[in-house]
């Protein structure tokens, strides 16, 4: 599988994204390349509050319009292979959904790794999420209508968030959602080994779990917190919808946590989209899946 099987009408988004191989030696260039800023609207307030860890924040996203009740809250982790990416990267994606929804968005500024390893980014995570919980009547919230969303190494974070919340038993979810989620360190399956994979490659995904496992990288023994396909529980868990494209390299473990997920009674959907590479739904050129429908579909529409 690689750049040749992205569907050709996808074909063109590629040029959106202009990766190589991530590694030690290019990360700071990654990290400092410019990136346009998206076009918002003003039809939806964005305020950022500190969390208790330096440098960590959360950005709450709320429709202008007045609320004839409480609003549900999607709970957001952007994506970038756990080495990438700041809380800016999910503005686009709340300010849509906010106004078609009318829903308050929070979006979180997790610290990266390999500078902060595991647990540091999922603990991040989680004290947004409390922080989201114990705002919730001052934002205008429905405590019982949160649910979590997270793209890429994002949906890596959002599983284990989903996993940690379930054991923790601090509060109730109400759905979880899993856009390419990066969920197994040990690329095994055929999809991850897979040469020449558009946008995320093998040795990107590799740079990306080595920096974020740290000293637990290569082990036998590690969290399934850190790793949610090392889970051997998938039960209790909140409602999930799970996609992910068929020339991405992590179809085959996203494709094989969906189907964990409905064995373990947790109600999930599973959306494969054929010729789509990793990551082609956060191009301002998108194909032609509304993926806002999941907001909907699993609970969190008005």
């Amino acid at each position: 599988m690689s750049a040749e099987f992205v569907d050709p009408e996808v074909a063109p988004l590629l040029g959106d994204f202009p990766f190589g191989p991530i590694t030690t030696d290019t990360l700071a260039r990654f990290r400092d390349m410019p990136r346009a800023a998206p076009a918002l609207s003003d039809n939806v307030t964005r305020s950022d509050h500190a969390l208790e860890t330096d440098g960590t924040y959360v950005r709450v996203h709320q429709p202008v319009t007045p609320s004839t009740g409480l609003r549900a809250c999607v709970f957001s982790i952007h994506g970038g292979g756990y080495v990438l990416g700041n809380v800016e990267g999910d503005d686009p994606a709340m300010d849509r959904w906010c106004q078609a929804f009318d829903i308050v968005g929070v979006s979180v500024e997790y610290r990266l790794a390999p500078e902060t390893a595991f647990p540091g980014p999922l603990e991040d995570c989680y004290a947004g999420l409390r922080w989201t919980f114990e705002h919730a009547e001052e934002l205008g919230i429905d405590r019982n209508r949160i649910g979590i969303h997270g793209v890429s190494a994002g949906g890596g974070l959002c599983a284990a968030l989903a996993l940690l919340t379930r054991d923790r038993g601090e509060f109730d979810l109400a759905f979880q959602l899993l856009d390419c989620p990066m969920l197994d360190d040990r690329q095994a399956t055929p999809s991850s080994q897979a040469d020449k994979l558009a946008i995320w490659s093998r040795e990107s995904n590799t740079f990306g779990w080595q920096s974020y496992l740290g000293d637990l990288y290569g082990q036998d023994d590690i969290p399934y917190t850190a790793v949610p396909a090392r889970a051997d529980d998938l039960a209790g868990l909140p409602p999930a919808y799970v996609c992910v494209g068929g020339a991405d390299g992590f179809r085959d473990e996203d494709i094989d946590y969906a189907r964990r997920l409905y064995a373990a009674g947790v109600p999930c959907e599973l959306h494969v989209y054929p010729g789509a590479p990793h990551g082609v739904e956060s191009s301002q050129r998108r194909p032609s899946r509304n993926a806002t429908a999941v907001i909907a579909t699993i609970g969190c529409g008005a």
